[in-house]
């Protein structure tokens, strides 16, 4: 996993439970980064789930629930610092559709190594999307985040519900639509 992850994931806890509570999750997990992360290094999705879950330990907040903070705490680092793709969008529904087909081949140009999830476009309506997740590391709640700051982005609103598909939640459909 990509160190843009955890670095991010950091600043996320820092700002939200405070520098305490990010040495607290570091000095008790067992990392073999040490919690030593870089933006461009990659790491063991293990780190993450182990931070997560102490994390979630401690502030009674569910994993899935701290995803979806996260990834609407992402999307504004999206914003941060790759304004021009999102700048070739002009509504939602077409951003979140190309997904696969445009967004994840630019960020393999910037993270050869990245791992990503699969997003297959399976409906598309001029209001409504239809997408499948497919991840083993069932991140799905943090793309649940990344969607709903898409709409927000856009001055636009939607129902997003997702469906796992496996008990595991490595395969989840998202039903998108918008208001």
């Amino acid at each position: 996993m990509k160190g843009i992850i955890f670095t991010e994931f950091l600043d996320l806890v820092e700002h939200k439970f405070g520098l305490e509570m990010v040495d607290d999750m570091i000095n008790n997990s067992n990392l073999e980064s040490g919690g030593i992360y870089t933006a461009v290094g990659t790491y063991s999705f293990s780190e993450m789930l182990q931070l997560l879950k102490h994390l979630s330990a401690n502030t009674k907040i569910s994993i899935d629930d701290l995803l979806l903070l996260y990834g609407e705490h992402f999307f504004s680092k999206l914003e941060e610092d790759y304004a021009s793709l999102l700048a070739i969008y002009s509504e939602p529904i077409e951003m979140l559709s190309s997904i696969e087909s445009h967004i994840h081949v630019e960020v393999q140009k910037i993270y050869p190594e990245a791992e990503l999830p699969i997003f297959d476009v399976i409906e598309k309506t001029e209001d409504s999307l239809v997408l499948i997740y497919k991840s083993s590391r069932a991140m799905h709640h943090f793309g649940l985040g990344l969607m709903k700051k898409t709409f927000e982005y856009f001055n636009a609103t939607a129902s997003i519900n997702l469906e796992k598909l496996n008990e595991a939640g490595t395969e989840v459909r998202f039903v998108i639509n918008q208001n």
